[in-house]
């Protein structure tokens, strides 16, 4: 019995580390493409079941710093984990677009020191990519969505 638990968790390690590298490929926003801007986010997620998420960050457009917070909620989530990211956003044609909705499609595993990328796209057709440092023990398959909310 043990060694079928050894296996399965082994299975899905490799699926996980397989389709985390073909998401690479089928991204959002082209990797030769010039970001409109830059972020800098922190913050942290709880979960048992269903999870929430929450941060703040600041964003970097035409050479002005803007603040904003996120939040949100995730499913099939169990863990406790504090990230901090940095980020490059792309198709942002306003300032008023980088607020919104924003969703993602992932399945990972975070260990203890391990890092993330991940596409986030919202309503208004603005991609962040996000390059994140977890810290914590989490498993997580879902899609994701957060909103994010510019500061004044």
């Amino acid at each position: 019995m043990r060694s079928k638990l050894v296996s399965l968790a082994a299975s899905v390690l490799l699926c996980t580390t397989a389709y985390a590298g073909d998401s690479c490929s089928s991204a959002p926003a082209a990797e030769e493409t010039k970001p409109d801007a830059t972020v800098v986010l922190n913050g942290g997620s709880v979960a048992i079941g269903v999870g929430y998420t929450w941060g703040h960050g600041e964003l970097t457009y035409q050479e002005s710093s803007h603040p904003f917070s996120i939040s949100g909620v995730s499913i099939v989530d169990v863990g406790a984990t504090d990230f901090s990211a940095t980020g490059e956003v792309y198709k942002l044609t306003q300032l008023s677009d980088f607020a919104g909705n924003y969703v993602a499609a992932g399945a990972g595993i975070t260990l203890a020191g391990g890092g993330t990328a991940l596409y986030l796209k919202n309503e208004h057709g603005v991609v962040i990519k996000l390059l994140s440092t977890d810290v914590g023990l989490k498993f997580k398959l879902s899609a994701d969505g957060v909103h994010v909310a510019l500061k004044n």
